[in-house]
């Protein structure tokens, strides 16, 4: 149990522990940074992706050949689908961009940063969920220490993600208090989703295979959509690259070394 708590509270904390970045820095972070930053989170995911979800999904299955595949390629599908559907429904805005995505509406330009963010989060939080559900019912295929070295791993890549928010909203004019408020909004939804597909996954346990590999779809979906395009934009690229090999190796060791 306390295991199931700490992995379900990890990427929470990283993502509170970076918005309070507003309290001690007072401009907006570097390009540079915030290039290195943000390939540094695709890395984790994409790691992740691999080594803690898709690979326990084919284990779980039992069966050799194009069968043991069948529930990766099917739930991978099925999370970048689900991810395209809240992209084009859900009006959201990112940082630098002066266009607004999903469909138009009055909600104010600060609602929809964090609205982004929480699509970023979402992914993850559901990730999280189905590894410790998976840790739960399988743990030979993924052992309790696998998942927490997921929810570590993106707690991890939280804390610059918190800050990336929290930072630009104080540079627009809201209070330090406010922008801290928002950072930490957007990282409520991960325990929320990753609770909700706890749930799911333990009451339906042959689906697990596939809730794996739904996640890790949904999770590359925001990398190749959205955190790769980010870092490869304008100035300071290479240090977006940087930052996703630091990124994919933490992680990669993470889960090798913990799992």
């Amino acid at each position: 149990m306390n295991g199931l708590l700490v992995g379900l509270a990890l990427p929470f904390i990283g993502t509170a522990l970076g918005a309070a970045c507003v309290y001690f820095i007072k401009d907006r972070i570097p390009g540079l940074l915030q290039k290195g930053l943000t390939g540094f989170a695709a890395g984790v995911m994409v790691a992740a992706s691999v080594w803690s979800l898709l690979i326990p999904s084919m284990d779980m299955t039992g069966k050799e050949g194009f069968m043991s595949v069948l529930p990766d390629i099917v739930g991978f599908a099925l999370g970048i689908g689900f991810l395209l559907l809240l992209d084009v429904t859900v009006p959201h805005q990112h940082i630098d961009d002066r266009e607004s995505e999903g469909p138009k509406s009055n909600i104010s330009r600060t609602r929809k940063l964090v609205f982004a963010v929480t699509l970023h989060n979402i992914p993850e939080g559901m990730a999280v969920g189905v590894a410790l559900a998976a840790a739960l019912e399988h743990n030979a295929y993924l052992p309790m220490a696998g998942a927490l070295a997921l929810s570590l791993g993106i707690a991890i890549q939280n804390f610059p993600e918190g800050a990336i928010v929290s930072m630009p909203l104080r540079a627009v004019g809201n209070t330090r208090n406010k922008a801290f408020g928002w950072g930490v909004l957007s990282g409520l939804v991960e325990p929320v989703a990753a609770v909700v597909t706890l749930l799911l996954a333990s009451f339906i346990v042959p689906v697990l295979p596939y809730l794996l590999a739904f996640a890790a779809g949904a999770m590359m979906y925001v990398v190749v959509e959205e955190l790769i395009p980010e870092t490869q934009e304008g100035s300071h690229s290479n240090w977006g690259t940087v930052g996703f090999a630091a990124g994919f190796i933490l992680m990669m060791v993470l889960d090798v070394v913990l799992g």
